[in-house]
């Protein structure tokens, strides 16, 4: 969340910040907090003037007692626990307006950076880079639903029977080549410097509020009442939460961490070619990179991010482009965040198969990530995630755009984790 001292630095640049997220009641909000926050520091004024006189007061018994002004002294008690009754109050209407502070910051996205591009949605977004090959598919190709059903690498239907539709069953080569796929990215991701680990696919409200998840995204994500328990939308969510309350030492950063996991959402509103086939799941496979850093080297880190996933799309020979979003698409956590899209060109169109993002010190506040830098000083972390990648789409990009009379090709970085080079 956004910090006290950044709305009352620069509230305007706050304020025009959330304006170009379309962050509606922007100014207002802002007022609010800063209205809240005067509330929280008068209380806590006077709370630390009453303390001062009870401890000068209870000084000043032990020296009557001295003096055998018992009298004097004894009144002076009763001035001190008056003093204490009232300090209890002040404490409670501070706590209070903390609580009430933190409640509202909650609601309240991060401030964009200034090169992302003003805009309204998708339409708006900034291409800043293309690149692959241009792919020629035989007479009459296939969408990769109609594929998976010809080679019998996916059912469907047998998804919906067994849980609903958005969870289907990936068979034989199907299955093999989501593990292909798994195995090859967390391999670049190792070799890149990232350590994996292996997290929880549930987390508790806490993880949620933490990265950012909650409240914003509630209704999109599975929740367990009983346990009162989330399943995650991506690895990101229990990944950055190993950090949470932690004070690292900067000689530690930045940290590296990837991560594959199942990933669950609900995507309520989701309809029409937007949900055919492997376009949109509530159940997927991901691998995903989490970085901690210094707010001096995160825009570096963001950039080895983006070159890295640049870079798999290559391995993968997909034609891909790269987007910076506007201000109306991004993401309410990100300050700024890049979309990488692979073509399907048996379906037309344009899929979205990684989002790179730079929180600033946004999900840090929340998480209360900070280090200790060479000075002893302790600041807050910059945190950074991406997928690298999310497997639905791009295992539709190479069904489609892999096809031949013959069969589906194998990309050569795949072909040792598949063990063959086609698809029969």
């Amino acid at each position: 969340m956004l910090t006290i001292k950044q709305i009352t630095d620069n509230k305007e640049a706050v304020v025009n910040g959330l304006k170009k997220k379309h962050f509606a009641g922007a100014e207002e909000a802002i007022d609010k907090v800063i209205a809240i926050n005067d509330r929280r520091k008068a209380a806590q004024a006077e709370l630390d003037a009453r303390l001062s006189e009870v401890k000068s007061l209870s000084k000043a018994i032990g020296s009557l007692m001295k003096e055998g002004r018992k009298d004097e002294a004894e009144a002076t008690k009763q001035q001190v626990a008056t003093i204490k009754e009232q300090t209890k109050s002040l404490e409670e209407a501070m706590n209070s307006a903390a609580e009430e502070m933190k409640q509202l910051l909650y609601t309240i996205p991060n401030v964009p950076y200034d090169i992302v591009p003003e805009g309204n949605g998708a339409e708006d977004n900034l291409v800043v880079k293309t690149g692959g090959h241009d792919t020629v598919l035989p007479e009459n190709a296939l969408p990769h639903w109609e594929l998976a059903k010809k080679y019998n690498l996916i059912d469907f239907d047998l998804g919906v029977k067994i849980t609903g539709a958005g969870f289907p069953v990936y068979i034989g080569q199907g299955a093999k080549l989501q593990r292909a796929l798994i195995n090859f990215f967390l391999d670049e991701a190792r070799a890149a410097g990232y350590t994996e680990v292996m997290p929880p696919t549930v987390v508790n409200a806490a993880s949620g509020y933490g990265t950012g998840q909650l409240p914003d995204k509630e209704g999109q994500m599975y929740h367990c009442d009983l346990d009162d328990l989330y399943l995650i939308p991506t690895a990101e969510v229990p990944v950055t939460n190993i950090y949470r309350d932690v004070i690292l030492d900067e000689r530690e950063l930045p940290i590296k961490n990837c991560a594959y996991t199942e990933c669950f959402r609900r995507e309520a509103g989701s309809y029409g070619k937007d949900v055919r086939g492997l376009n949109r799941l509530h159940e997927f496979s991901k691998v995903e990179l989490v970085r901690i850093d210094t707010p001096e080297h995160s825009a570096a880190s963001h950039q080895e991010m983006l070159d890295h996933v640049e870079n798999l799309l290559v391995k993968l020979e997909l034609p891909y482009r790269i987007l910076r979003l506007c201000g109306g698409d991004i993401s309410f956590t990100a300050a700024l965040c890049y979309d990488f899209e692979v073509y399907s060109e048996a379906q037309k169109r344009w899929l979205e198969v990684s989002s790179v993002s730079n929180f600033d010190s946004y999900q840090a506040n929340r998480l209360h990530c900070r280090y200790r830098d060479a000075n002893k000083h302790i600041e807050l972390c910059h945190t950074l995630n991406g997928s690298a990648l999310a497997l639905p789409r791009i295992v539709a990009a190479l069904l489609e755009d892999f096809q031949t009379p013959e069969g589906i090709r194998i990309p050569k970085a795949l072909q040792p984790y598949m063990g063959c080079d086609m698809i029969k």
